[in-house]
């Protein structure tokens, strides 16, 4: 029996786990990307500098604050799901999340070393990302992850090799 539910919860949080790992693998570093090309123009750059000098305190409502800013997106879902419109609001939820994603990734970039001096801040993060690493290490080592990761690489390759004989214009 145990070995059962051990199986079936398995078979349910795997796919879970695997999609977060993935998600942030790919799509974080991809908006990151994209973040720190916007962060190179002069108006936020300024901006970057100063939020990096606020004191501890002023840094943790700014890190806070954007997630206040995904709420009129959600609204607006809730409006589009009430009339009818369920792809504009799927769509307006998963614009909103990337979008928030990203300026949240950038602003705890940027944020982070003040953060650190909030001591419980420290043992939260330090506290939340062993746990991470954790369900990181078990995904990676799943069979199901390597066979992935070495289709991925093969798609990869072939794409590269494809790109390389195209003839340049």
């Amino acid at each position: 029996m145990k070995r059962h539910l051990k199986r079936a919860l398995e078979l349910l949080f795997v796919p879970i786990a695997a999609a977060i790992v993935f998600f942030e693998e790919v799509l974080l570093h991809y908006l990151g990307m994209a973040m720190a090309a916007i962060a190179r123009l002069p108006w936020i750059a300024r901006l970057e500098a100063w939020l990096a000098r606020l004191p501890p305190w002023a840094a943790l409502i700014a890190f806070v604050a954007p997630s206040t800013l995904v709420l009129p997106v959600k609204l607006a879902a809730v409006w589009f799901a009430m009339h009818g419109k369920f792809i504009l609001a799927a769509i307006s939820i998963g614009v909103g999340k990337v979008v928030a994603t990203a300026l949240v990734a950038r602003l705890y970039k940027v944020l982070r070393p003040t953060l650190l001096r909030i001591s419980w801040y420290l043992r939260a993060e330090t506290w939340l990302f062993t746990w991470r690493d954790r369900i990181y290490g078990f995904v990676r080592a799943l069979p199901v992850w390597q066979a992935a990761v070495a289709l991925s690489r093969q798609a990869k390759a072939w794409l590269a090799t494809l790109v390389s004989r195209t003839p340049s214009r």
